[in-house]
């Protein structure tokens, strides 16, 4: 099974960018599901961006300051974050699946292998 690992969280202000890093021990390129979940104490874990063969989807409250994407080595997922608001602050995710065909999507049950989490904190 692949194990990841994240980095590159940390407090930044209102406004600011952070780039989440996830790496894997195995190629995660084409036949995985990709994905970065985020979560806030006492609250339910939510998918945010989904990477489904090169294709990404986004969380409607990300879309459009966030992207994902992998590097042409295959062994690294990015999550870069612009326009970062207060409501940003959480811990966050990389994880990844088997595409077994039928789609990725942000459905945290789907996915067996995950990162130990690397919080981001938007002061405003």
């Amino acid at each position: 099974e692949v194990q990841l690992e994240e980095s590159g969280g940390g407090l930044v202000q209102r406004g600011e960018s952070l780039r989440l890093s996830c790496s894997a021990s195995l190629y995660i390129g084409s036949g995985y599901c990709l994905a970065w979940f985020r979560q806030v104490p006492g609250h339910a874990r939510e998918g945010i961006a989904v990477l489904d063969n090169g294709y990404p989807t986004y969380k409607l409250s990300v879309k459009d300051r966030f992207t994902i994407f992998r590097d042409d080595a295959g062994n690294t997922l990015f999550l870069q974050m612009n326009s970062l608001q207060p409501g940003d602050t959480a811990k966050y995710y990389c994880a990844a699946r088997i595409d077994r065909g039928g789609g990725c999507f942000l459905l945290d049950h789907q996915y067996t292998a995950w990162g130990q989490g690397t919080q981001v904190t938007v002061s405003s």
